[in-house]
């Protein structure tokens, strides 16, 4: 297995749609192998293929238990999600691989129901609410190029921009 490179905001590539997987294969699955590794090796919960620079809709989950271990019989490989629900409302405070040490309170749905491909391509459905349904949308936005800052109202938003040049110019110094 090998530890891929997370893409950061504001890299191009992460604005990419992603494309439906059609084929269903080793390269697939030790890629999917590799999703999970980086992923936990980086400390996340959640990891979109274009975060490593394929534009692919596939994405790795595994939320924590209570113990707030990580277990890799929990791991999801979702691959070609759709939405068929999509209830209520939650807040939640997210972050992302790819725009690390920032966390800020988002709207997202607080229950979703999707279908999708498991990395053989059997098709699947999955109910999901709370932590779980919402990094699953984080994830989904993802595939379409959208990233949870896009999601903040305007101020929020300046606050992050001019948050994140600071520590930009911070690490070229």
């Amino acid at each position: 297995m090998a530890t891929l490179t997370i893409l950061k905001y504001p890299d191009a590539r992460l604005r990419q749609k992603s494309k439906p997987v059609e084929v269903f294969d080793e390269t697939l699955h030790t890629f999917l192998d590799d999703m999970y590794e980086t992923m936990m090796d980086s400390n996340g919960v959640g990891l979109a293929a274009i975060q490593v620079g394929n534009p692919l809709q596939v994405l790795v989950i595994n939320i924590p238990r209570e113990d707030n271990e990580q277990y890799k019989e929990d791991m999801l490989e979702i691959i070609n999600p759709v939405f068929l629900k999509q209830e209520g409302e939650i807040e939640w405070d997210e972050g992302c691989l790819s725009v690390p040490n920032f966390y800020e309170s988002i709207k997202r749905f607080d229950e979703v129901t999707i279908a999708y491909n498991d990395r053989y391509g059997n098709e699947k459905v999955l109910q999901a609410q709370g932590f779980l349904a919402v990094a699953i949308q984080h994830e989904i936005d993802h595939l379409n190029g959208i990233l949870f800052v896009d999601k903040l109202p305007i101020l929020r938003r300046k606050k992050f921009e001019k948050e994140l040049k600071r520590i930009q110019k911070e690490q070229s110094q």
